[in-house]
């Protein structure tokens, strides 16, 4: 049974790892072998959540690594895997021979493995390990158009936040070794004793909501848009993104041990969907329109997981990740065909490609939360758990959901509109369209259509309930008939004037528009309040170490200078003295001289070459690399720690 579960990581890892290492070697096959991994994957997926397999293994000493498929998880690697499925088979068709398709494919498929060992970990040095593997392929990813300097810069940027913010992980694990949770079993943490437990449940918050790209760290979002579309499906829909919320939902107990965690993510991710719903709005490309909606969607998952509602935050997570993905996808193939993403442009895009208009217009209306799609239902779920928490958190998530609305039918009037007279001209602004979309497109673009759609069964009263003792909360609320008409009510009345409003100027402030336009600003704000800072105190550092570090070994160096030189003068005395003696006897002057040449000559050449090796030497460590200066004082700390203990 435990091989199922190692089968389950090891195949897109593995795979993963070959076809990357290989790159255009195997740039004919790339494709057919990461869609034929993928659907393998998908298979042992599904067997993994119907058997339930867990296994385990010695990692460190008094820790081990442990993988387990329970009722929640079964849900999630089911759900990547059959993203990832998708994903791959519609890239097989987007990227042309002159790509290094191999790396793209076996980053996605290791990335793929990396979520996969994240969601089933029962350990938190497991976790953390698929942690850091998911944020490095990630940046990758983002920036596996290399060559452009403004996407590895994009890369680079969303990689440092969600790395900021991953420390908080490294925090909590330390603090629960502190604690006395030696073996780091994630049930065991909520077990740690007061203060460790709130170190531990801040560090896993922090961590979490970087992750989820929540407020204050959503604007990475933003940047990782220069990523291909593929990855931009793949990573924010069900998998990189989606981890922070589902980690939240795995350690709920955590969250409630401490009495401030839960109230403090609900209201963190009710007000990340209200405010980055105003920022979707306000955007004019779609990629970006998306990017916010994620980031806002997704703290409808962190309200719940806030709010204890464990069966809605999984329901939410599902729904989203085939919505999402397919929207992210059909954004992707019009980018291809028509070589732009700017909403206006787009203009009637749903009538030129009719099929990717008939999945774009399911995907935008699930997205909106109009019944009977999923998301409708999964939304009512979150809301009443929000309602049975806090009557302010419901207001709030109900407003954002009106939000949700609004930009979802901003994004369908654009690309249902009637063409212009002169469409060609907004084309082929970021590359050169095809004018076609690819063959492998409408598979599956199709199929994370009709998921998006039927998802919402899940919220059904039968398999509601199914779900909720499914995941071990079977006393969790669900929404009163009154709440589900209000929120179907207010869905409706938002996108009626979303489609009414949507060709007129919007009534609000043009300061308004462009702090929304901005993402809120939040990565002007990050450089003012964190990297300028640390770039001043590099320089600092650079200034002291250069005048006051470097300045004292010049000093040394030259009072060895000036040591080699008196001694210089010293040994001419001393010839002189020499000589003098040996004008009164031939045999005493040779011995002098003999002694002056074999000792005395020779010690004044050893200081003189001992001064100069000084020199060099307290010149070697000024690198002005300030981690080497970091091992230098701990070496030399344990050095001294080392003589004390000798002495006594």
């Amino acid at each position: 049974m435990s091989a199922v579960i190692w089968l389950l990581i090891s195949l897109p890892l593995g795979a993963g790892a070959v076809l990357g290492v290989t790159g255009t070697r195997c740039n004919r096959l790339a494709p057919a072998l990461g869609v034929a991994v993928a659907v393998a994957t998908l298979g042992v997926a599904v067997a993994a959540s119907v058997t339930r397999p867990q296994s385990s293994a010695p990692l460190f000493a008094g820790m081990r690594a442990g993988l387990a498929v329970d009722g929640l998880s079964a849900f999630m690697v089911v759900t990547v895997a059959a993203v990832t499925t998708a994903v791959l088979a519609f890239a097989a068709g987007e990227f042309g021979p002159d790509e290094n398709r191999g790396r793209l494919f076996g980053l996605m498929l290791v990335f793929s493995g990396a979520m996969l060992v994240t969601v089933t970990a029962t350990t938190l040095p497991l976790l953390l390990m698929a942690w850091e593997v998911m944020g490095a392929t990630s940046w990758a990813l983002i920036g596996y158009w290399w060559r452009r300097p403004e996407r590895v810069r994009a890369a680079d940027t969303a990689f440092l936040t969600t790395r900021t913010a991953d420390l908080g992980l490294y925090l909590a694990a330390g603090a629960a070794v502190a604690g006395g949770a030696g073996s780091l079993d994630l049930r065991a943490l909520p077990d740690a004793p007061s203060p460790w437990l709130h170190v531990i449940t801040g560090g896993v918050v922090v961590a979490a909501l970087g992750k989820s790209a929540q407020l204050p760290f959503s604007f990475w979002l933003s940047r990782a848009m220069q990523g291909p579309s593929p990855v931009s499906a793949l990573l924010h829909s069900a998998t990189m993104v989606a981890a922070g919320a589902y980690l939240l939902l795995r350690l709920h107990p955590l969250l409630a041990a401490t009495g401030w965690a839960g109230p403090l993510v609900a209201w963190t991710g009710a007000v990340t969907a209200l405010f980055l719903g105003v920022v979707a709005v306000a955007q004019r490309d779609l990629k970006q329109l998306l990017a916010a909606s994620t980031s806002s969607q997704l703290g409808f998952m962190v309200l719940a997981a806030g709010s204890g509602g464990i069966a809605a935050g999984t329901t939410q997570l599902v729904a989203h990740a085939a919505t999402k993905s397919g929207l992210f996808l059909a954004a992707g193939a019009w980018l291809t065909a028509l070589g732009t993403k700017h909403l206006p442009a787009l203009r009637g895009a749903a009538r030129t490609y009719r099929l990717l208009g008939t999945a774009f217009t399911v995907g935008a209306l699930t997205l909106a939360g109009l019944p009977p799609l999923s998301l409708w239902a999964a939304k009512d779920e979150v809301l009443a758990s929000a309602y049975a928490e806090s009557t302010g958190l419901y207001a709030v998530g109900l407003a954002a959901a009106a939000v949700a609305a609004v930009y979802s039918i901003k994004a369908l009037w654009y690309v249902t509109q009637p063409l212009p007279d002169d469409p060609e001209a907004g084309y082929d602004t970021e590359r050169d369209g095809t004018r076609r979309t690819a063959r492998t497109t409408p598979a599956p673009l199709l199929v994370l259509t009709f998921a998006a759609a039927v998802l919402g069964v899940l919220a059904l009263p039968g398999p509601a309930s199914w779900l909720k003792r499914l995941v071990g909360a079977p006393d969790e609320p669900s929404p009163k008939p009154w709440e589900v008409g209000l929120s179907a009510g207010v869905a409706f009345a938002a996108a009626g004037l979303a489609w009414w409003w949507a060709s007129r100027p919007a009534p609000v402030p043009r300061p308004a528009v462009r702090w929304a336009r901005g993402w809120l600003h939040l990565e002007r704000a990050a450089h003012t309040v964190v990297v300028r800072p640390v770039l001043g105190l590099a320089r600092a550092l650079a200034v002291f170490d250069d005048r006051v570090v470097d300045g004292a070994v010049r000093q040394v160096a030259r009072g060895g200078l000036a040591t080699a030189r008196i001694a210089g003068r010293v040994d001419d005395g001393i010839d002189a003295a020499v000589r003098q003696t040996a004008r009164g006897g031939l045999a005493g002057a040779g011995l002098a001289g003999r002694a002056d040449d074999g000792g005395i000559d020779a010690a004044v050449d050893a200081v003189a070459a001992g001064a100069r090796g000084l020199g060099r030497a307290a010149r070697r460590p000024q690198t002005g690399l300030l981690h080497q200066y970091y091992a230098q004082a701990a070496l030399g700390f344990a050095v001294l720690v080392l003589i004390v203990l000798l002495v006594r």
